[in-house]
């Protein structure tokens, strides 16, 4: 993900970056599997073999807006068990999963494909009902009154607000920042994505909570 901020603040479009996003995509979904990347090179039908033996179609895209449809070949369907969609946030720079269920489940939202043409689902579909982080394990956390930001293990930054998980997150740490002295602004005028305020936060947050700590501490007497 670095690098691929990297690449888009050197002014490469996210389209000439297909390739890159394709792979994080697919790495990110052997990790909240558990599984590992296909043994075959171009596997057919499948990227993805999950630690319980799920064969997993792993599609990513980094389209921001509700048009659009995610291409399937319909002809290697039967070779996947399990189907997993992602979008990388180009703003955000964030993972975030659009589907992952079955090959049944997914086939329900396919657009029927007539012979020689591609299945698809549409991304205003994808994006009406998107499934939680709840597989994914917090790697850091803070807390502030009764927020909870919390870096996942795939980089992504949660916000919640007693136990309700709160979206978009940006706005949220834009309020914590405000409220606890945090820059927004980074050193060139940019405001900071959601992934870089949400580290700057968790990161002064429990600062500030190892100093009180601290503080609290018994001072030694001297003899």
């Amino acid at each position: 993900m670095s690098w691929l901020e990297r690449e888009l603040n050197w002014g490469v479009p996210a389209t000439e970056l297909r390739h890159l996003i394709g792979r994080i995509g697919e790495l990110y979904a052997a990790l909240i599997t558990n599984g590992r990347m296909a043994t075959e090179v171009n596997q057919a039908g499948y990227d993805v073999v999950s630690q319980d033996g799920e064969r997993v179609s792993v599609k990513t895209t980094a389209r921001l807006s509700s048009t659009g449809r995610i291409a399937f070949n319909p002809n290697t369907l039967q070779l996947v068990d399990r189907i997993i969609i992602l979008r990388v946030n180009t703003e955000e720079m964030q993972v975030e999963t659009l589907f992952d269920d079955s090959v049944e489940q997914a086939k329900k939202l396919m657009h029927s494909a007539a012979e020689g043409e591609q299945s698809s689902i549409a991304m205003s579909k994808l994006l009406t009902n998107k499934p939680s982080n709840r597989r994914i394990s917090k790697v850091t956390e803070a807390q502030w009154k009764n927020y909870s930001i919390a870096e996942l293990e795939n980089g992504t930054i949660e916000v919640s607000q007693a136990g309700t998980t709160l979206s978009p997150a940006k706005p949220h740490l834009r309020t914590v920042a405000k409220a606890i002295g945090v820059q927004i602004i980074n050193g060139n005028g940019n405001p900071y994505n959601t992934r870089q305020l949400g580290t700057l936060l968790i990161r002064a947050l429990n600062d500030q909570s190892d100093t009180t700590s601290d503080m609290g501490q018994p001072v030694a007497a001297h003899s």
